[in-house]
């Protein structure tokens, strides 16, 4: 007696598929967040991703209490950052083409990349190494989202 199996579908590799839609990248001008923002979109890039960029502006009360214009100045780092990527953009135009947003949150840092992580459906997030000593006792906001363990993060120092 003899069995009859049914064919078996060739197997296909699906190249480009399986890999992250959303890679959201947190920079707040620092060198190490620009470094940040630099491997987030060759990233991007390799993964036909969206590379969401995201500022966190803080919340200063005690700024406001001295009579500095809390909104305005980071507002205006707000607008820096997007005049740096926009720059870097073209610079590469032709040659590295990425798709990219930016997007601004309020609050602290922490707080803030996690709810664009959220909101945004990020896939990955990708942050600078800190670049203050007193993180090494208090912890930083890239251990703090390794940590929280919801979403693959890359430190980029």
């Amino acid at each position: 007696m003899t069995e009859q199996h049914a064919p078996q579908p060739a197997h296909r590799f699906e190249r480009g598929t399986d890999g992250p839609k959303v890679i959201l990248v947190g920079v707040d001008g620092s060198d190490s967040s620009l470094r940040a923002a630099a491997y987030a979109g060759g990233l991007a890039r390799r993964q036909n991703a969206l590379l969401a960029v995201v500022y966190v502006q803080p919340v200063l009360t005690a700024g406001a209490a001295l009579g500095v214009s809390v909104a305005e100045t980071t507002g205006e780092i707000a607008e820096d950052l997007v005049a740096q990527i926009r720059e870097a953009t073209e610079r590469t135009r032709g040659t590295f083409d990425v798709r990219w947003e930016f997007h601004t949150f309020r609050g602290d840092p922490y707080n803030g990349l996690v709810k664009a992580a959220d909101e945004l459906k990020a896939d990955a997030v990708v942050v600078g190494a800190s670049e203050q000593a007193g993180h090494r006792i208090v912890g930083s906001v890239a251990v703090r989202l390794v940590k929280a363990g919801r979403w693959p993060v890359t430190v980029v120092p």
